[in-house]
């Protein structure tokens, strides 16, 4: 056994000193086990503290002192660190780095997958909490030297797959030993997106709203599972509930989406790490108050080659201004207080994280800041600042050597040291070589110049005055020389080789006509230094000026928001859509956002008058089915209900939309779901109020609808053969549906109720489903159906179905046969809201006529007129006036199509929809009759404030054409800079559709990935 032992020990001995023999063609590193000492140099020992003329003594991966009177060991290496600057090495806190991932699926058209294809986790394979980075690991050193070469250490790695995509793992960029070596900690955050997997087929989510109410699901759930409720076992949500802990990290992107992400986590008690996208400085005070820390990327847009004037009209406003206002936003979000850490994330390549952090202060961010985002911040939120984010004894030996200030323009990171281990980017002490020699060769005598940076020397030979063509190429000590002979008659060449050592250069020397000779280069004593930087010093870059945001920051935006005046109109025509009728001669008083008077003669008492001779005073439009001011998809339909979807998660305050219904006298808009499903999401009721934020325009106290829809696109007719698989595939599945819905909505209830009062059989919690909440909220008469339809049979199949389950259907709308049932209508009290003279664009409407709404409006129904569409909305007084034409409706019964009506059906007419004292000053000042195509809307107001004016849309219109000339000229001369640029981009911002799928506007229903 005793041999056996010492055996074993020789060769556990022998193998460990195998390992050491090996060579490795990755870099220039080094290992130390002994002490090393860095003195004089700059050490940043934080952000905001810095030690002149330190020493820097650690001993293998950790540090061991730092100051001024370090006693540094007989056995230490020294290195001299004069004139150097040493700080923490950065902490990356959102990549990829060195994650093995499988291979995603190919892009095509494929059946879609509605149910999940794993046992034992959460129903929706884009939840995965239980995926950890830590274990799928493949350390990238090509990938890791790239990183350390922009200053980093430390990072933390996660998969960017799936809206709530597992844990990430916080490691170092240490070339040296194993992962284990590494690993700081193996779970260190949770990851969350509004993205699905690129690895799953599972259709649902196929929306940011589906993404959200998913994310609220689980949530929900987690809790129950918590509680011991559940009777299975789920994988994915024991996961979820134990990160809960970690730090949870949320890739939000757009600084709408950044609100978004933040509003969930106020519904949940969760702060979450927002990764952004440098756009936050367009909304700056919303971002404020969300609290959250923000991970930027430095990530700047190149200028656009805008050099073809044909192609620069492809580049909107928009672009320009972001390209010209990004560099801003970091010290924008310094000056308001937003804590954020700075990533590498979305850039091409890592090396130009230093370059744009250069610029980033350049362009205001204060340099501690700039340290705090990459050294402390990381450090503190991880919980890792014990060993990481400063220099300190006892932490890790992980910082990095500058030639000078790490922000100066010149300044370049010379070595990594990572635990410990030293890694070289460039030489800490480089040879100079500078200065005036006089060479000496074949009896020719020159003045040598060499100057430029120790990077990239540049010579020049003279002789007699006559500047010789001269390249230099130095490779301490090697030097090697070509000059050039000006006597074109003779051969062109003289190439000199040799070593610089002390001052002097002495070598080998080919003559023109390949004679060798010696030469040598003895440098003047009596040189100045400081001449020689001063030669090589340049101007100080110009930094240029921020074009103002503007609310919101795109065409047509305005310099501030606009606010609420006292406003009078005077002598106008005023349009009631009251028992008082068309009032002539008239004069309306808005204050403090409300109509307070109408009369005449009425004093301004300090209002801004209007005169409104000759003119039309309305209520604003109210488009009752609109699809604008929509982000990241209209439809949820990867399943037959997604009542638990809201449009109010995804309002986009930024569509310019907004702002042509403002100048076509809409005023307020009820934004539906798509009709790919037979139950949809629930609907948001927004004033068009440009440039505020969502949130400002959503109008909370308005009673709550959902869309629900018939037909064509409920049973998935037009989407092709390859996507005909989902529940139902006819108009009697369609109905069945619904009996199967509210079936379990009822049974939901009651398991509640029981639950509730102690008498139920199981004492266990029931489920919490938003889904059936929302269902129940229907059958409670809380929230109200809009309801997609065309065919008279389904029609009449839903309101019998309602009258079943004890409801009423507040709205069908298109119902273009309406006709053909509109005493069946009347007696159930649904409204119609329909188009003027749409026809015939699909089967189902073959049969629609332009007498509609005055069939229906004349059996009792009430009617409104809508657009479901983005361009039509912008006429809808004309859509209205079709019904004059068509059905003998009066000119007032006609505007009441689109005011009045669709207040009445959506039960805010106690707000809107008329001219009356105490209602919302949501009004509309027509050119001539608003019901005339000659007719022109001169002013939109929305709670008393003007969001449109015809008369200052000339200016406005010139004044987006000098800020484009104005930066088409920035662009042009940063190109001849020779600044990077990229080819101009179209944007192509489609129209949704009530059958349009996925998140894009452009998609067509045909297309399902």
């Amino acid at each position: 056994m005793r041999y056996l032992s010492l055996l074993l020990l020789f060769l556990l001995t022998a193998t460990s000193q195998a390992q050491e023999y090996f060579p490795k063609n990755d870099g220039v590193k080094q290992s130390f086990k002994n002490f090393v000492a860095i003195t004089n140099a700059t050490v940043y020992v934080s952000a905001t503290q810095k030690i002149e003329k330190a020493t820097l003594l650690i001993k293998e991966n950790k540090i061991v002192e730092v100051g001024t009177n370090v006693s540094i060991p007989k056995n230490a290496t020294i290195i001299d660190g004069s004139g150097k600057t040493i700080y923490p090495s950065f902490i990356e806190l959102y990549s990829e780095f060195g994650i093995s991932k499988p291979t995603p699926r190919p892009n095509g058209n494929f059946t879609p997958q509605y149910d999940t294809n794993r046992e034992g986790y959460y129903w929706n394979d884009h939840i995965k909490p239980e995926y950890n980075a830590y274990e799928n690991l493949n350390y990238d050193a090509k990938a890791a030297g790239s990183l350390r070469e922009a200053g980093f250490g430390t990072i933390l790695s996660h998969h960017n797959d799936g809206v709530i995509a597992g844990t990430g793992l916080l490691w170092t960029l240490n070339d040296f030993g194993t992962n284990a070596d590494r690993m700081l900690k193996e779970k260190v955050s949770q990851h969350f997106s509004f993205s699905k997997s690129k690895f799953s087929k599972q259709s649902y989510p196929s929306s940011m709203m589906g993404s959200m109410a998913l994310i609220r699901q689980v949530f929900h759930d987690s809790k129950w599972y918590a509680q011991g409720n559940a009777t299975n076992k789920d994988l994915s949500l024991e996961a979820f509930n134990t990160n809960k802990t970690l730090l949870q990290i949320f890739n939000a992107g757009d600084k709408l989406n950044a609100l978004r992400a933040d509003k969930l986590g106020d519904e949940f008690g969760v702060n979450y790490l927002i990764k952004g996208s440098g756009n936050e400085f367009e909304r700056i005070d919303e971002i404020k108050k969300t609290g959250a820390t923000f991970i930027i990327p430095l990530n700047f847009p190149d200028a656009y080659d805008v050099s073809d004037p044909y192609l620069a009209q492809q580049v909107s406003l928009s672009d320009m201004k972001f390209w010209n206002q990004a560099p801003f936003n970091l010290k924008i979000l310094a000056e308001n207080n937003v804590p954020f850490v700075l990533s590498t994330v979305d850039l091409k390549d890592p090396k130009s994280f230093l370059s744009n952090l250069k610029k980033a202060v350049s362009y205001g961010l204060p340099k501690d800041k700039a340290l705090l985002a990459l050294t402390e911040i990381p450090a503190k939120l991880v919980n890792q600042f014990d060993k990481v984010g400063s220099i300190s004894k006892g932490k890790l030996a992980n910082f990095i050597i500058v030639s000078d200030d790490i922000f100066e323009e010149k300044s370049k990171i010379l070595e990594n040291w990572v635990q410990g281990n030293r890694n070289i980017i460039d030489k800490i002490n480089p040879t100079d070589i500078r200065g005036t020699y006089d060479l000496v060769f074949d009896n020719h005598k020159f003045e040598l110049k060499i100057e430029g940076e120790t990077s990239k020397f540049e010579a020049k030979a003279i002789k007699d005055s006559i500047n010789f063509g001269t390249k230099i190429q130095f490779n301490d000590p090697w030097v090697n020389l070509v000059i050039k002979n000006q006597d074109t008659t003779k051969a062109n060449f003289v190439r000199l080789s040799g070593t610089f050592v002390k001052d002097m250069m002495q070598g080998k020397a080919v003559l023109e006509n390949g004679k060798e000779t010696t030469w040598t280069a003895t440098k003047r004593a009596n040189e100045n230094k400081e001449d020689k930087k001063k030669d090589t010093k340049k101007d100080e870059p110009k930094i240029p000026s921020m074009y103002a945001v503007t609310y919101p920051n795109v065409s047509f935006g305005t310099p501030e928001k606009p606010k609420q005046e006292t406003i009078l109109f005077k002598n106008t025509t005023v349009w009631t859509g009251e028992k008082e009728g068309i009032l002539k001669e008239t004069d309306v008083l808005i204050q403090n956002g409300k109509i307070v008077k109408i009369g005449k003669n009425l004093p301004s008492n300090g209002a801004k008058v209007v005169d409104g001779t000759g003119k039309h005073l309305t209520a604003g439009i109210i488009d009752e089915h609109s699809h604008i001011a929509i982000s990241n998809g209209v439809n949820e339909g990867g399943q037959n209900s997604s009542a638990e979807v809201t449009i109010e998660d995804v309002v986009n305050s930024d569509d310019i939309n907004i702002y042509r219904n403002l100048a076509g006298g809409v005023t307020s808009a009820n934004l539906l779901h798509g009709s790919a499903n037979p139950i949809g999401g629930r609907a948001a009721f927004i004033k068009l109020k440009w440039g505020y934020s969502p949130d400002e325009m959503l109008v909370k106290d308005a009673p709550k609808y959902i869309k629900f829809a018939l037909g064509e696109n409920v049973k998935q007719s037009n989407w092709g053969d390859f996507a005909r698989n989902r529940f139902p595939q006819s108009r009697m599945g369609v109905e069945q549906v619904y009996e199967d819905y509210f079936t379990r909505a009822i049974e939901y209830k009651n398991e509640w109720d029981a639950y509730k009062s102690g008498k139920g059989k199981n004492k266990i919690m029931p489920r919490f489903d938003v889904e059936m909440e929302v269902l129940g909220e229907i059958l409670a008469k809380k929230r109200f159906i809009t309801c997609h339809s065309y065919v008279q049979s389904e029609i009449n199949m839903l309101i019998k179905l309602a009258e079943r389950y004890n409801f009423k259907i507040q709205t069908f709308t298109h119902i273009l046969e309406g006709y053909k049932l509109a005493d069946k209508m009347s007696a159930h009290g649904v409204a119609g809201s329909t188009f003027a003279d749409w026809w015939s664009y699909k089967y189902e409407v073959n049969d629609a006529i332009p007498y509609n709404a005055a069939i229906m409006m004349n059996e009792g129904v009430k009617v409104s007129i809508n657009s479901d569409d983005a361009e039509m909305s912008r006429r809808l007084n004309q859509e209205a006036a079709k019904t004059v034409k068509y059905g003998n409706v009066t000119e007032e019964e006609a505007w009441n199509f689109v005011t009045l009506n669709p207040a009445k059906i959506l039960q805010i007419d106690n707000k809107v929809g008329s001219i009356k004292e105490g209602k919302d000053a949501d009004v509309v000042l027509w050119s001539d009759s608003p019901l005339s195509i000659y007719t022109r809307a001169e002013k939109t107001l929305v709670d008393g404030i003007i969001f449109y004016e015809l008369e200052k849309e000339t200016e406005t219109l010139a004044n987006i054409q000098k800020e484009r000339a104005a930066l088409i000229n920035l662009m042009l001369d940063a190109k001849n800079k020779g600044l990077k640029t990229q080819l101009p981009k179209k944007k192509e911002n489609g129209h949704y559709h009530c059958d349009t799928l996925g998140e894009n506007c452009k998609e067509s229903h045909y297309k399902y990935n």
